[in-house]
């Protein structure tokens, strides 16, 4: 069966009027659900008017302009559920969690039945929802329709509701488990049906399968095989967080003098140099530290030393990525979520994470300043934290930004001589590093030499060591660069807020911004979408977590003409975006 020429497009509010009407005729006409009106119309509560603000989201799907079917996304955010109607949610563990959505209501012309219109609704709000950080879908399932939800992967709870003459089944499914099991079942369809469709929404329509998403997708612009080396100086990379200064002179020169050499000789096995240069520079003892290519190589290889599919972990929500991807997309553990609320300003409550801890963990994750709010815990009110913990319970401290909160912020001194206490010292952003990839972790010293014994032989690539080692021999220089980019960062801050009204925009401790677009209008994606055309990438955060509600972009600080270019295009991009409406 192929696509026909069909569209799946997120509705407009000038979709609202047939999405209407149809509901009329299949749910009054057709199904006895509701009573027929003289309206001929049918809507509810969760619809938020017909001009459709900060109500229901509508996918729907056209045929050659004819609009044939549609399905409804309530998103967390909206506040309450169509299930509300039928059932107590605190009743019902699987209707509980922040990263919740419900799907209903879906319809499809008489016209379209049978085809692949329903599934290709139902996969396009799969990936909506999947676009937006959502992590449950619920919905009531029409019971002559079961077959084809649980052939999509969705579970049947037992629970049955009545709603007119119609009967339901209320399913739920873990969205990364449905988008797995969608792509292991359905890609060579879905492969073979996406030239024969128009698909409209913002996010692909296909996902990369068994990664973590991550921004930096600016580096495409140089070519998957990098043929197009030159044109990295054409966009604003503003969509990762690397640092917009180069690294120290001494580490540049380093490189330069010696690059053919550097390029053909293997590295030392055990970077037992960088590990005593660390040890120096830090005051830590050699003992205590383990080096890898980056913060994911160190995350990759001591979580799955440390957990198995039995562990539980918990984590900050939101936060970034890697870790909740690592723990339960690759180890397969439980992962709950601490909620950092917008109403606190992202702030993490040391009390209140305090009394999250009385349930038994094995590793909780607290990246400090916090990637993406951008907000710091101080480090006396976190080393309370950590020394109050439970017995048994290991902590993974994130200070890949943590130069940006300035002097005596570190726990790294604190790990060194902790049980429970691991920190993870990125030296990719703030050393201006990132291209050759270098970190280390400061642990006791069994924790470390753990470690180490996972770590396979030259795991740091010479290049990456010897400019790691003249990097943190320049400490005047960083802290030059880091205080520029504080400066850099208000600027930008200040720009962006002066360009609507509407836009809120807030400051991180570390090296990047968070706009913020108001409810009912243009959403992040079509913001990131429109100004990647400009050459400007910014990054979309919805997907990393429901509490953005789609409307976040996090911005990197660049230069100063860079950051003049920033302002210029999100200012026209927002114009353009509003009058498109």
């Amino acid at each position: 069966m192929g696509a026909d020429e069909l569209e799946l497009r997120l509705g407009s509010r000038a979709d609202r009027e047939w999405i209407y009407r149809l509901r009329h005729e299949v749910y009054a006409r057709e199904l006895g659900q509701h009573a027929v009106n003289e309206a001929g119309r049918l809507s509810d509560e969760l619809d938020g008017g017909d001009e459709g603000d900060e109500g229901n989201v509508y996918v729907v799907a056209t045929q050659r302009g004819r609009p044939v079917g549609f399905i409804s996304v309530t998103p967390p955010w909206r506040g309450r559920y169509s299930i509300d109607k039928y059932l107590r949610r605190e009743e019902h563990p699987v209707l509980g969690g922040d990263g919740l959505f419900e799907l209903r209501i879906l319809t499809v012309d008489p016209d379209r039945r049978g085809a692949l219109t329903g599934k290709l609704l139902m996969y396009a709000a799969l990936r909506w929802v999947m676009a937006h950080g959502g992590r449950t879908i619920v919905a009531l399932g029409r019971t002559e329709l079961l077959p084809m939800y649980l052939t999509l992967g969705l579970t049947s709870t037992g629970i049955s509701v009545r709603s007119g003459a119609l009967t339901f089944e209320l399913l739920t499914g873990e969205v990364a488990d449905l988008a797995e099991r969608t792509l292991r079942t359905y890609e060579p369809v879905l492969r073979a049906l996406e030239p024969g469709l128009r698909w409209s929404l913002e996010t692909p329509f296909l996902p990369a399968a068994g990664v973590c998403d991550h921004g930096g997708t600016s580096i495409e612009v140089l070519g998957r095989r990098f043929d197009t080396l030159s044109s990295h100086g054409d966009v604003v990379p503003a969509d990762v967080l690397d640092a917009w200064f180069p690294p120290a002179p001494g580490a540049v020169a380093a490189l330069a003098a010696h690059q053919d050499w550097i390029a053909r000789t293997s590295p030392p096995a055990q970077a037992e140099g960088l590990i005593e240069e660390i040890g120096a520079r830090r005051n830590l003892p050699a003992e205590a530290v383990a080096v890898g290519a980056g913060s994911s190589d160190l995350i990759f290889r001591a979580f799955r030393g440390w957990l198995d599919a039995s562990s539980r972990v918990l984590l900050m929500d939101p936060s970034y990525g890697e870790y909740a991807h690592v723990a339960e997309r690759v180890i397969g553990c439980r992962a709950d979520r601490f909620a950092l609320r917008r109403e606190e300003g992202w702030r993490i409550d040391p009390d209140r994470l305090a009394d999250a801890l009385r349930e038994p963990y094995d590793l909780v994750v607290v990246v400090n300043p916090n990637n993406p709010t951008g907000v710091h815990l101080e480090a006396d009110d976190l080393r309370e934290v950590l020394a109050t913990a439970p017995g048994g319970t290991r902590f993974w401290i994130d200070e890949a930004y943590v130069g940006y909160a300035g002097p005596g912020q570190s726990l790294e001194p604190y790990a060194a001589t902790a049980d429970n206490t691991v920190v993870c010292t990125s030296l990719s952003k703030m050393y201006a590093l990132s291209g050759l990839r270098a970190a280390y972790l400061t642990a006791s010293e069994q924790i470390a030499a753990e470690v180490r014994r996972w770590t396979p032989p030259w795991a740091v690539s010479l290049p990456a060591q010897i400019a790691a080692v003249h990097a943190l021999r320049d400490p005047g220089y960083y802290a030059g660069r880091w205080a520029r980019t504080g400066m850099l960062r208000a600027e930008l801050a200040a720009a962006l807020a002066s360009i609507d009204e509407d836009v809120h925009v807030k400051e991180s401790a570390a090296n990047f911004v968070l706009l913020t677009l108001r409810r009912g209008g243009p959403g992040a994606a079509r913001l990131v979408r429109r100004c990647r055309g400009q050459g400007v990438f910014l990054r979309d955060l919805s997907p990393m977590s429901p509490v953005f509600e789609g409307r976040t972009a996090r911005i990197a600080v660049r230069d100063a003409a860079a950051n003049a270019r920033i302002v210029t295009t999100v200012g026209e991009a927002l114009r353009d975006l509003r009058n498109a409406v």
